[in-house]
């Protein structure tokens, strides 16, 4: 199945003729859910890629497949302490942090230092080997906009509690943001931000603590547990499936003429959560009940993208649609489980 995606992602690309052939690429995070992901198709398309990453959340099994491939090359090392590459890069991309609600209490520290001090591991790195630099930065930044602002734009400044228990993800990546920048202006470096709304698909982590919201549907459907939904539901999020991801991030990372540029990378339908509990109990012919459980603090409210500026500078949208990502995602979840 992930193979039959990859190769999806790469036509997506190769129909802009889009290929990182012979390209020298370091991602960091290499090793996670979209990491592992991106990894795959650079690999696929003839990159040489230099995998970071010190498996706090990443996972080995994502990327053991690749070990044996002249074109990739697995550095395990945590991207918040300085690390030298005499081989030159011409892209690297900064996907390392922890990313899950349920991480934000237990991991705080390591994730600040993710997207802070391991940002300007990375941006030192670029700027040393004037590599390209993708930062791969979430539509957290945006906090809880009001109505006016939904779908959001690129353009809105965001509404985030700066002490509030996300605030060690959202203001990291805020501040991530502003490192790239800081980068761009002094040093001039080709830098692209992506905003990335909820992903999911295979490879995702299951469970209490990783577990974000598709996947602990999924293994709790299976299960035939009660499908945990908090509050009562009728908050919103936009669903993008990896491949569309993927593709949005590397059609970013690869494209011309779009230095400096940031860029939401999700899909623009709207859906509740008590929406998703319910389609992910039918497909996947459970009996689970949904259980209520109160609404953590700062959980935003509506969830989506205004994605014109993707479809005009990358000519990128999503096209999977969420039944479908679903039932793929559950496949993969029934073997893996």
């Amino acid at each position: 199945m992930i193979e039959e995606d990859v190769d999806a992602v790469i036509r997506g690309l190769e129909r802009d003729s889009i290929s990182f052939e012979d390209w020298r690429v370091l991602v960091t995070g290499g090793a996670g859910f979209l990491g592992s992901w991106i990894c795959d198709v650079l690999v696929a398309q003839g990159a040489v890629v230099t995998c970071l990453d010190n498996f706090s959340s990443g996972l080995r099994s994502n990327i053991e497949h690749l070990l044996d491939r002249e074109n990739f090359t697995l550095v395990e090392h945590d991207i918040s302490r300085p690390i030298f590459f005499d081989e030159r890069f011409e892209l690297v991309m900064h996907l390392a942090s922890r990313a899950s609600p349920f991480e934000f209490e237990r991991f705080p520290i390591q994730i600040l230092k993710a997207n802070t001090l391991g940002i300007w591991v990375a941006l030192g790195i670029a700027k040393k080997h004037r590599a390209r630099f993708l930062y791969a930065s979430t539509s957290e930044v945006y906090g809880n906009p009001p109505d006016e602002f939904i779908p959001t734009p690129e353009s809105y400044n965001g509404n985030v509690n700066p002490v509030g228990p996300r605030s060690c993800y959202d203001e990291a990546k805020r501040a991530g943001e502003a490192f790239v920048m800081a980068y761009r202006l002094e040093h001039g470096l080709d830098t692209r931000i992506a905003r990335i709304f909820n992903t999911y698909g295979p490879r995702m982590r299951a469970g209490d603590i990783y577990g974000r919201v598709v996947p602990r549907f999924i293994e709790q459907a299976l299960k035939n547990k009660p499908i945990t939904v908090f509050g009562d539901g009728s908050q919103t999020r936009s669903f993008t499936y990896v491949t569309d991801e993927v593709e949005g991030l590397l059609r970013l990372a690869g494209m011309d003429g779009i230095e400096g540029e940031v860029v939401n990378i999700g899909n623009n339908r709207e859906t509740t959560i008590l929406e998703l509990a319910e389609l992910v109990r039918k497909l996947c012919g459970s009996s689970s009940e949904i259980a209520f459980l109160p609404l953590p603090k700062d959980d935003p409210r509506r969830r989506c993208p205004e994605i014109g500026k993707a479809k005009r500078l990358l000519g990128w949208e999503p096209r999977v649609q969420l039944e479908e990502g679903l039932r793929r995602t559950i496949e993969w979840f029934k073997a893996a489980i």
